[in-house]
């Protein structure tokens, strides 16, 4: 098994934007189904010790996908991608927002898009993901939150099916 993946994670704050590149050892059938399936999302997206659980997914093109970051003591945040455009294997985009239970968005904070694009070698598929958002101050409020951190840690998990 490959385990020199590649990770990327740049943020470019002159263009309100933030790259990341990520390897998985796996064809890209696999990790286009964790990516776009909501039964294994649930495993990997949160990192640990949270949990994502999905309450709702209509991955289509203005479908969306609403779930919840459980943590530890059960307290829940929301959130909801509305799926924009799909061209299956290859890429898909959404608009991502934290919201309500019920999917009403939260304005405090800016919403974002979603480009993910995977391109499948030999024996691994790299994602390459783009978030795009309307303003530095948006950027700033994700990066403070420890995005970085916590998607990053998700990514393992998504690693840690693979290996089985």
């Amino acid at each position: 098994m490959k385990t020199d993946l590649l990770v990327n994670f740049s943020v470019d704050k002159e263009n309100n934007k933030i790259n990341v590149e990520r390897e998985f050892a796996a064809p890209v059938a696999n990790v286009w189904a964790a990516w776009t399936q909501s039964n294994i999302l649930d495993q990997w997206w949160a990192p640990k010790p949270w949990k994502a659980r999905t309450k709702s997914m209509d991955f289509k093109e203005g479908g969306h996908w609403l779930y919840a970051m459980v943590g530890p003591e059960g307290e829940e945040h929301w959130a909801r991608l509305d799926y924009k455009s799909i061209s299956p294997l290859k890429s898909f985009t959404g608009i991502d927002a934290f919201c309500d239970a019920e999917g009403n968005l939260n304005p405090a904070f800016g919403r974002s898009t979603w480009t993910n694009e995977f391109t499948g070698a030999s024996d691994s598929t790299t994602v390459s993901i783009s978030i795009q958002y309307d303003n530095l101050a948006d950027l700033e409020q994700i990066i403070q939150m420890g995005f970085k951190e916590g998607f990053l840690a998700a990514m393992e998990n998504l690693d840690e099916i693979f290996q089985k």
